[in-house]
């Protein structure tokens, strides 16, 4: 899902090219895309882009007459500049924006069609789709102190609950964790002021490097090529590599369809974290840290000892030859 740093650059290179262009129209392949009713769609015709803004992980179009069109991304959407009057792509085409200088095409490469599309008129009513996240760039310490500790739960899950944090997910969460050498795990209630404060320039320093990388990308073209996986990125879908700063293999916790990486040297002092899904197939056998993980791929690794001879045979070999075909009587 794109996540702050991508969102962000995705507001810059659409801004760059209509604002003060007027929307010709929207097209639409998808049904599902547009969820609002009144205003109508039609209304947001020929009326120029005022500004464009981002609100947490939405897109919006700031237009004439105090008309906002409201765009999420969700999971899999994506979006691309094409020249006026483009096609939309078939299949995981769901919509095309209209403009003079081009037309911003809608994707979605999934089964499940999540992105949704709104119209509305006032702030007010654009206040609405705001879930109460502060914004990590903006928030100073005291800000992001309060909101982290306002629920306890861990630090994975405190980080991507859009009403303490905005616009971070799965991916930059990994990211900062691992940058702030703070364990997924955490429980935010049991946090020092020390590792909060850790935390906070961890957060604030991942996603001004990313935003910065990916805008230094969008400068040579639209940004087209979004991704959640990166190969710059440390942990984050980096599972059985190495971790760029200690050498240690980058470990993972499988829950539903998210994955959580992270370094067991770097951010949990060497333990394994439980996946759920292994944890429970491998019970009192699964290792709890490196050197018993280490040991027990060594052992599944080493060849079974080969049987003595002249050594008896196994018992149930003896049944089998005893359960066999009578001897043909003469």
């Amino acid at each position: 899902m794109p996540e702050y740093p991508d969102v962000t650059v995705y507001v810059q290179a659409i801004e760059a090219r209509v604002l003060g262009q007027p929307l010709e129209g929207v097209r639409l392949a998808s049904p599902f895309l547009l969820r609002s009713a009144i205003p109508p769609i039609r209304e947001a015709f020929g009326k120029r882009v005022r500004g464009m803004e981002r609100l947490a992980k939405r897109i919006v179009f700031a237009l004439e007459d105090d008309l906002f069109l409201v765009l999420h991304l969700m999971v899999a959407g994506r979006l691309h500049w094409k020249e006026p009057g483009a096609k939309i792509p078939g299949r995981v085409g769901l919509a095309a924006f209209d403009f003079p200088t081009g037309a911003l095409t809608l994707t979605e490469a999934s089964k499940k069609k999540r992105a949704s599309l709104h119209l509305v008129r006032g702030r007010e009513a654009l206040a609405a789709f705001d879930r109460g996240g502060i914004d990590a760039m903006s928030a100073t310490l005291e800000q992001f102190t309060a909101a982290l500790r306002k629920e306890n739960h861990t630090l994975k899950r405190s980080l991507t609950d859009q009403r303490l944090l905005a616009a971070v997910g799965n991916a930059y969460s990994d990211e900062i964790l691992h940058r702030a050498k703070l364990s997924p795990v955490r429980l935010t209630g049991q946090m020092s002021d020390e590792e909060v404060t850790r935390l906070h320039g961890a957060t604030r320093a991942v996603l001004e490097e990313w935003t910065q990388r990916l805008g230094a990308e969008a400068e040579r073209g639209f940004p087209e090529k979004v991704t959640a996986f990166r190969p710059e990125m440390a942990v984050h879908g980096k599972y059985g590599q190495p971790c760029p700063v200690c050498g240690t293999k980058v470990q993972r916790i499988v829950h539903a369809d998210n994955e959580t990486n992270y370094c067991p040297t770097c951010q949990t002092g060497g333990k394994l974290l439980a996946d759920r899904a292994l944890s429970r197939l491998l019970r009192k056998d699964w290792p709890k840290s490196l050197d018993e993980l280490e040991e027990h791929i060594a052992a599944r690794a080493m060849p079974a000892a080969p049987a003595a001879s002249g050594a008896a045979p196994a018992a149930g070999a003896t049944r089998a030859r005893a359960q066999g075909k009578p001897k043909a009587r003469t």
